[in-house]
């Protein structure tokens, strides 16, 4: 039996019918509500009804805090009604299966330990680049969640002076969405006359507004991940998200990294950043991982 598994995003519900090895056989996506929890879950519902006969279990990336154990979302992210749900309860009105759910950056880092760059490492981080910063931190070859379920909400870091979190959060600096209020204001347009794949067509041209915006991105990145290596030493820290397709991005962060290195008068470990070897399917790998490990107690080779 295969597993219908969930990416719940800010703008599309993405799922996936995938085996116990993360092939995938069928996808589809659907518009994400905005306006109510009910709308949400008659979304899920229509979405489970088209696989219920070939599925033994439902696995769901998806923002906020989560404590997967519990089932239970408590801060939202970007969908405010699933503040304090508890969306597998919500989902055991439809369905009799296990689910599982975890954070879609935490999903993105799960995929990377169990079959992407981090698979040989005890210890890595990664940096999911969208409209936020969200990631996972894993250590002894597990995923890391802290006290209280925060560890990898890098978009709350601070990275500037004063207490105003709209200008100082790593997420108002080092985001798509950064990149594309920088070349907006510097170009004179509106916001929405601006996207990540126009952005990076001018920098191709060499476009000097769209290549300054990406030099100060690459910066604000150099300076977090800089301090993460300080604070974690991880052997690797990957950029995920679908700005991480464009080679150039990790290009100029690893030139931001070096100039940083360059100037510290002694040798200290640098580190060591490449791009997330899954994209869009990300989040639904590391759903997928979550699941097994949870219902099938499938282990990571790494521990």
């Amino acid at each position: 039996m295969k597993k219908l598994v969930y990416d719940i995003g800010a703008s599309a519900i993405k799922y996936a019918l995938m085996d116990d090895e993360a092939k995938i056989y069928e996808k589809g996506k659907e518009t994400t509500p905005h306006d109510c929890l009910e709308h949400f879950l008659d979304i899920l519902k229509s979405i489970y009804l088209k696989y219920e006969k070939d599925i033994d279990g439902i696995a769901m990336s998806l923002p906020g805090t989560i404590d997967s154990s519990k089932g239970q979302i408590y801060a939202p992210g970007g969908l405010r009604y699933n503040e304090n749900v508890n969306i597998v309860e919500k989902m055991h009105m439809f369905t009799t299966l296990p689910i599982a759910i975890e954070n879609d950056g935490k999903s993105a880092a799960l995929a990377e330990v169990w079959k992407g760059h981090l698979k040989d490492c005890q210890d890595g981080i990664v940096i999911v680049v969208g409209s936020g910063l969200g990631g996972g931190i894993i250590k002894d070859g597990k995923l890391w969640k802290g006290q209280h379920l925060f560890a990898g909400e890098f978009s709350y870091v601070f990275q500037g002076e004063g207490a105003s979190f709209m200008s100082n959060a790593w997420a108002m600096k080092g985001s798509t969405t950064a990149l594309i209020m920088d070349v907006a204001k510097r170009k004179q347009l509106e916001m929405d006359q601006v996207d990540g794949i126009r952005i990076f067509e001018w920098i191709e041209d060499m476009d000097e507004d769209a290549c300054a915006a990406l030099r100060t991105l690459s910066k604000n990145l150099a300076i977090g991940i800089y301090n993460l290596q300080c604070i974690l030493d991880p052997q690797k820290i990957l950029i995920g998200g679908g700005i991480s397709q464009q080679p150039i991005l990790i290009q100029t962060i690893q030139e931001e990294l070096d100039a940083i290195y360059q100037n510290i008068p002694f040798e200290i470990p640098h580190a060591v950043v490449e791009n997330c070897c899954y994209y869009n399917d990300s989040n639904l790998i590391g759903a997928l991982y979550n699941y097994l490990i949870m219902y099938q107690g499938v282990k990571n080779e790494n521990i």
